[in-house]
């Protein structure tokens, strides 16, 4: 971890998430915060006051005491550490200790059929099946080994190397362990496009720019990191590699259909293909440096590229490729931004402690300083307590003053907005922003004139962000080609970054938050594109938490905020939908299945967190006495632990539907903690906090520009 966080104060080593389903290797993790357990009955207001105590001092206690922040693990799975092993060894840099931790890691998130899932509960998947085959290999497990046997026979039951995805088989090409010629092509030539063309690199979302433009160059040069053969991995291929017919697999197969615009894209890969074999040298050369300037003006950061794993390491793919040496300056950075995501740990192994090492996607700091400050706000923390006051200050230092890509799509904006991580100066983010608007708005004790001028220059940084369609993305403004989903780079189907139901209710809550009502001209706009996105059946999609629980709580929470009639019929089809998706228990759940299947919408386990935003959603509609709610608050009650904490083990984030998911740590002790604040308020005041915050903007017009 970095110094800034290694100097915080004290946090217990949270029990290692583990990706098993009924893997009979492993014994049961223990229990390591028993439930509360009372010698009398208390009655449900004490239960609530005693339960938001407990929880405040447990969240208090984990402030960063010298900067102010809260930050928590950001959890992913099995594959970021798998590449993490692989651009190690194509350093050169592999480190015996690492790879011994890594392999535990592997061997313990192994599910019981042999194969990685990418969610908690999941089925296995191909593309971390192979890559956590492959980094086992590298880091010297033999292939002889049960577990390894086991594994090889599942991922050649889901179809092999070739049934993985782009970014598996363009790894594994860098190690001669599958063709360019199954590769898309990609050439640098596209970063001399003009940033308004229709195809221009900047019409794609700000994640995939990020990743692309450093493989542009290593597609230009096809390095080649040769290793042992018996590191190799040729028998994971159900077609001998030498005998393969890549128009017969992703992401070059064809729809059956003539006209598609899959197959047209495919089509012109193979035109791709033909210039790469001949390009004119000084327009490739020409491309290649563009794509290098654009690379190295984003390093200067400490945050690494993007500050995002994936494109932090194909930035060092790249420089590698330019001639820069694993040992100059530029590397090294790089690489240590990497080894900050590091998080080393302890697993049980029959009964054994065995050390454990796998890797964030990147920090998340000022999402959980923002959500957690409204929370703790909710709660009846005065605005002015210290931890408030040095946590506004902090994100008040992290407002964004750079002109970053963003402008491209919205030219007439200027900087204002707040990023996600510890410093990504160049990607703020409209969901980040919304919420640390609305924290600071809820904080006093900061200096007022600088504060009010901050929100200022993020409310009008967010309202330039929305889309014609009248919603929010999340990087750039109407980043919605949905034509670019079809090539076959694309092949996660999360190119683009198109306005989202989830985040556009957000802006309508942090546009009430500052005071702003129906009248203002972005809400008639915003609430059209809310009706239209709206599913049949009253829901509405969650492309950044998993999933219609989540959309639904961000729309309803910014129906609310803005004044909208709850008596609406479309409000009430929601709510409906909500409390019929309540399980027996009392909670709510629902698995990242959701996002592929529909039988799976709003259906799953119950979690802390998902109960918690199903219980906002409801709040916020007004059905504070609804059966339904009181049976919500009674399990997340029930559910805390001793120390004031909730445990949970699901991934309840996401970071590409159907791709890549997310455990955030913290979203099963905030967002309870919250939930029950507003319902306490609720009961005892009529109503919320935050209601009575906004009544007071609004009549003050102190935050209105």
């Amino acid at each position: 971890m970095p110094a800034r966080l290694r100097t915080g104060s004290a946090r217990p080593r949270l029990p290692l998430l583990r990706l098993i389903a009924r893997n009979e290797r492993l014994g049961a993790a223990t229990e390591t915060h028993p439930r509360r357990v009372t010698g009398t009955a208390l009655s449900q207001p004490d239960s609530i006051d005693d339960a938001l105590r407990r929880s405040q001092a447990w969240l208090l206690s984990r402030q960063d005491p010298r900067e102010g922040f809260w930050v928590a693990e950001l959890e992913a799975d099995a594959t970021l550490i798998s590449e993490y092993v692989m651009l190690r060894r194509f350093l050169r840099l592999s480190d015996p200790e690492r790879e011994r931790k890594v392999v535990s890691y592997l061997k313990h998130t192994q599910l019981a059929d042999g194969g990685w899932a990418i969610y908690y509960g999941g089925p296995a998947e191909i593309s971390a099946s192979v890559k956590a085959y492959f980094a086992l290999k590298l880091a010297g497990v033999s292939a002889s080994e049960p577990f390894m046997l086991k594994a090889r026979e599942r991922i050649l039951a889901m179809g092999g190397v070739v049934s993985a995805n782009v970014f598996t088989k363009i790894t594994l090409a860098l190690f001669g362990q599958y063709d360019w010629r199954g590769v898309p092509s990609m050439p640098p030539e596209i970063m001399l496009l003009p940033k308004d063309f229709y195809f221009s690199i900047y019409a794609i979302s700000y994640w995939s720019r990020a990743v692309l433009i450093p493989l542009l160059i290593v597609f230009a040069h096809r390095p080649l990191c040769r290793i042992p053969k018996e590191q190799g991995i040729d028998e994971l291929y159900v077609t001998p590699k030498d005998q393969l017919d890549f128009s017969q697999f992703p992401p070059f197969k064809k729809d059956a259909r003539w006209f598609t615009w899959r197959n047209v894209f495919i089509t012109l890969d193979g035109l791709l293909k033909w210039y790469d074999g001949r390009p004119v040298e000084s327009v490739r050369r020409y491309g290649l440096e563009r794509a290098a300037k654009w690379m190295l003006e984003r390093l200067n950061g400490t945050g690494g590229l993007g500050a995002i794993y994936p494109a932090m390491a194909n930035s060092i793919f790249a420089l590698r490729c330019l001639g820069y040496d694993a040992h100059h300056p530029l590397v090294v950075k790089a690489l240590k931004e990497i080894e900050e995501l590091e998080v080393h740990g302890t697993a049980f192994d029959q009964g054994q402690p065995v050390d454990t090492l796998h890797l964030q996607p990147c920090f998340s700091p000022i999402w959980d300083t923002s959500l957690l400050m409204n929370a703790l706000v909710e709660a009846g923390l005065a605005p002015d307590h210290p931890a408030m006051v040095k946590a506004a200050n902090w994100l008040l230092a992290k407002q964004t003053r750079t002109v970053g890509d963003w402008q491209v799509s919205a030219p007439h904006a200027k900087p204002g907005g707040w990023y996600f991580q510890f410093e990504n100066e160049h990607y703020p983010d409209v969901d980040d922003s919304a919420v640390v608007l609305m924290a600071l708005a809820k904080a006093k004790g900061a200096n007022e004139e600088v504060k009010r001028a901050a929100i200022e220059r993020g409310f009008r940084w967010v309202m330039a962000m929305q889309g014609s369609d009248g919603g929010w993305g999340a990087y750039d403004k109407d980043n919605n080609r949905m034509v670019f989903n079809y090539i076959p780079f694309a092949d996660h189907r999360a190119l683009l970054d198109p306005s989202t139901a989830d985040l556009t209710g957000r802006c309508l809550e942090m546009l009430g938050a500052l005071g702003y009502d129906q009248s203002h001209p972005a809400v008639a706009p915003a609430l059209r594109f809310l009706k239209r996105e709206q599913e049949p059946d009253g829901s509405w999609y969650g492309r950044w938490g998993v999933n219609y629980i989540y959309g639904t709580w961000s729309v309803l929470a910014g129906l609310k905020a803005i004044g909208e009639d709850l008596s609406l019929p479309y409000v009430r089809r929601a709510v409906a939908w909500l409390e019929t998706h309540q399980n027996p228990d009392g909670g709510w759940g629902e698995s990242c299945l959701s996002y592929a299947d529909g039988a799976h919408h709003g259906r799953g386990d119950s979690t802390p967190s998902q109960t918690a935003w199903a219980l906002l959603a409801l709040l916020c509609a007004g059905e504070a006495e609804s059966f339904s709610v009181v049976r919500g608050i009674n399990y997340l009650v029930r559910h805390q632990s001793k120390d004031g904490s909730w445990e949970e083990v699901r991934h309840t984030g996401t970071g590409f539907p159907r791709v890549f998911y997310l455990r955030y740590h913290w979203y099963c002790q905030y967002f309870p903690f919250w939930a029950l604040a507003m319902y306490r308020n609720i009961k005892a005041r009529g109503c919320a906090r935050a209601d009575e915050l906004q009544q007071a903007a609004r009549t003050s017009g102190e935050y209105r520009v």
